[in-house]
Parts: structure tokens; C-alpha cells; sequence
């Protein structure tokens, strides 16, 4: 696994959002983080409930089949 430190993670994650989302959600995912005290751990719970590993690989697998990734060009 790649250690990054927190300005990394920072940095990626900004990226991830603003080439999915865009400025304005990126802005209102953000806004809905801190607003709503986000537990990400009980987010996860609940939205993958008792899957198992296999099922989410599965899922994910599907779900990156159809929504390939498409990088934007680097000049």
C-alpha cells in the first residue's frame, strides 16, 4: 500500500472529486461532509450492509465494466 502523507491524499482526492464531480458538486459533496458530521464508517455499514467480499468485488468489477475510466489528457 502507498503511504501518503495527508497533503497527498489531500491532493488526490481533490483530483478524484473535481475530474467526477466537477467544481460546484465537488464543492456541495464537501459542504455535506463537514455539515452532516459524515461517519463514513457507519455510511459504509449501512449502504454495503452484510455483503461479502466476494459480492463487492463482484459489484465493483461490474460497476467498472460499465463506467470505464477515462483520464483526461495531460499536456
Amino acid at each position: 500500500m502507498n503511504n501518503s502523507n495527508t497533503a497527498e491524499i489531500m491532493e488526490k482526492g481533490m483530483a478524484c472529486l473535481l475530474e467526477n464531480l466537477g467544481e460546484i458538486e465537488t464543492e456541495r459533496f464537501i459542504s455535506v461532509i463537514i455539515r452532516e458530521r459524515f461517519d463514513y464508517t457507519k455510511w459504509r455499514k449501512t449502504y454495503f450492509g452484510d455483503m461479502s467480499v466476494k459480492e463487492l468485488n463482484s459489484n465493483a468489477t461490474a460497476y467498472a465494466q460499465e463506467h470505464p475510466f477515462k483520464p483526461k489528457n495531460v499536456d
